[in-house]
């Protein structure tokens, strides 16, 4: 082959390869390759079953600057992906769904679109230039749903975002939640430090989106009949006939959610002037109720567990460092129920100070698990961790004597009302003739979930807020929204968006460092407390000697007594260089572990690869 057959080959080569590549990206926009861990950008099954069940047309407008966005990367690679996952939509909508994409050109009518509909302008240059990137929805009767801003920062959420946006314009009327509350779950309270009010939690702001909550009195008769779900939170001495209200309520088939706590660490009462000695009260539960719906909670005992504590950084004699505080809890895995539709898809629910649920003896309901510990876990002191500040005191009198205690449960079955005398009476009322609306034992099987923790709820164990663009964007670590608003989609039975919301993976720790870390810190805290009980005694012993046991005169120490100091301060040298020896094996297995890693994941690919072009060239000369 001449010089000129080479090139006219190469440029024929170059021809097909751009043709090819220009015929794909127009034709093949939607086929692709999910390699991602949770399949990320295929749509899931939950979001056909929601897009085949549309009675009417939706259409879909995503506002995509696409030229303006030429030179970030981040946003137009995550803008096509965008589209593309909307194509699939499309496809999967038999006509349903109908996809305009619009480039919003400066100071043009498609521009003022976006602005009106409330698509958050992105500054992307110094002279002013706005970009776009959001999606509005509406449906035959003119609703309008927007995502101001579709943020590659939460790339794992774009298909439950979409699918939560089709499926409020599909049931445009929202499921009526009540919600009684003893903590400021929903803001207003006055900020100590800003005097502001402070905003909602994040979580019942989540619940927001998808269901009408409504705030109701302490003091309730009745539960209002369009009420579909009650949530309960932190129920700290209801009256008797708010409690009542409840118990007929959940006896006439109403669903409910109970989130009761031994500590709950976001009550924070005021001290009472007249008692500055008496510790305010920030318990709560049902005892009643729960005797009847046939479980339990110990109002004074926290759940520790040694595996699933979150690490925190204290100060010490020797300078900040890592322990366990046993009270704060990131359950992952098997501590999450693997059966039940709540929570078979989380990957991470963090509690703090959190009790402990028990099915009574006699209890003629069913108690299934949701949220437990592991084989390493055990009842602390409510007084303890309150009074307790250092957090590895908390371990030294830690005994693993309750495993798989259990934090969260689904209770079924048929119940008595806690009322049997009907409805309770106030002083001056009398009890007349029975009432013909009281239920004195459930009309079927009662279907509610009890959580003992309320914590939970609260922002700092689940959501970061970061600013991004002149935007607080929440950034959850955990999936603990995701079990409230499952656990309140379940009850109503709806579980397509369910599996929807946890596929992206938001805590990935590494497992094994982190069983490094805890084995080893095992062996340092032993030896630690080894060596204090040492001093201790010591210490107890040459007091005695140097005064002179109980007479407190000052002695001379005899040679036989410096030969026992001087034994006890050689043995505590030892006992010292041990601990960093613990330290030093922690540090070096780490690093050692960290080495394997680094070449699996940067030189062992392309090992492999290396060796598969050096096979694959030796079998080819040999048939040659």
């Amino acid at each position: 082959m001449n010089r000129t057959q080479i090139l006219y080959s190469f440029l024929v080569a170059i021809a097909l390869f751009v043709g090819v590549n220009i015929i794909a990206n127009e034709t093949l926009t939607s086929r692709r390759l999910d390699l991602t861990n949770n399949k990320l950008f295929t749509l899931s099954e939950g979001s056909r079953n929601i897009v085949g069940r549309i009675d009417e047309k939706v259409t879909l407008r995503l506002y995509f600057s696409a030229r303006q966005f030429a030179d970030i990367p981040q946003f137009l690679t995550h803008g096509k992906r965008v589209r593309d996952l909307l194509e699939e939509y499309v496809a999967a909508s038999d006509g349903r769904i109908e996809l305009l994409v619009i480039e919003p050109e400066p100071f043009s009518e498609a521009e003022d679109q976006a602005v009106g509909y409330g698509i958050q302008q992105l500054p992307i240059s110094a002279s002013g230039d706005m970009g776009y990137l959001g999606l509005v929805g509406t449906n035959a009767t003119d609703d309008e749903l927007a995502i101001p801003f579709l943020s590659p920062e939460r790339a794992d959420a774009v298909e439950y975002e979409i699918t939560k946006l089709i499926y409020n314009l599909a049931n445009p009327t929202k499921r009526v939640i009540g919600l009684i509350s003893d903590l400021p779950v929903m803001g207003g309270t006055p900020d100590p430090q800003t005097g502001q009010p402070a905003p909602a939690w994040t979580s019942l702001e989540f619940m927001q989106e998808f269901f009408e909550v409504r705030v109701l009195a302490r003091e309730l008769a009745t539960v209002d009949k369009d009420i579909d779900t009650l949530l309960v939170i932190h129920p700290k001495d209801l009256p008797r006939k708010t409690l009542y209200a409840i118990d007929q309520f959940v006896l006439a088939g109403g669903k409910a959610m109970v989130f009761v706590d031994p500590m709950a660490e976001e009550d924070r009462p005021v001290q009472d002037p007249n008692n500055p000695m008496v510790m305010p009260r920030i318990d709560s539960g049902l005892p009643d109720l729960f005797a009847k719906w046939g479980l339990g909670m110990a109002q004074d005992q926290v759940v520790g567990d040694l595996e699933a504590a979150v690490r925190v950084s204290v100060n010490s004699g020797r300078g900040p460092r890592e322990v366990n505080y046993l009270p704060w809890l990131q359950l992952m895995g098997d501590r999450l129920n693997r059966d039940d539709f709540i929570t078979n898809e989380l990957k991470s629910v963090n509690v703090g100070s959190a009790g402990m649920l028990v099915a009574t003896k006699d209890s003629k309901t069913q108690f299934t698990p949701l949220l437990k510990t592991g084989p390493e876990s055990g009842a602390l002191s409510r007084d303890a961790i309150m009074f307790v500040r250092d957090p590895a005191g908390l371990l030294q009198e830690f005994k693993a004597d309750k495993p798989d205690s259990v934090i969260a449960a689904r209770i079924t079955g048929d119940v008595e009302t806690a009322f049997p005398d009907g409805p309770p009476l106030d002083d001056q009322e009398k009890r007349g003739p029975g009432n013909p609306d009281h239920l004195a034992k459930s009309k079927g099987p009662i279907n509610l979930i009890v959580v003992a923790d309320t914590d939970i709820l609260a922002d700092r164990f689940w959501v970061r807020m970061q600013r991004f663009l002149d935007m607080q964007v929440p950034n959850p670590f955990a999936n603990n929204a995701d079990f409230l608003i499952n656990a309140i989609d379940n009850l109503g039975g709806n579980d397509d968006l369910i599996s929807l919301r946890s596929r992206g993976d938001y805590a990935r720790p590494f497992q094994v460092v982190e069983q490094i870390k805890r084995e080893a810190e095992a062996a340092y805290r032993d030896e630690e407390q080894a060596l204090q009980a040492k001093l201790k005694e010591t210490e107890t012993k040459l007091k005695e000697l140097q005064t002179g046991g109980e007479s407190g005169a000052e002695t001379i120490l005899s040679p036989e007594q410096r030969k026992e100091i001087e034994l006890f301060r050689a043995e505590q040298i030892k006992t010292r260089k041990q601990l960093r020896a613990v330290q030093h094996d922690l540090q070096k297995n780490i690093e050692r572990l960290g080495t394997q890693l680094k070449f699996l994941n940067i030189g062992a690919i392309p090992l492999l690869l290396s060796l598969f072009v050096i096979g694959a060239a030796i079998v080819r000369a040999r048939r040659v």
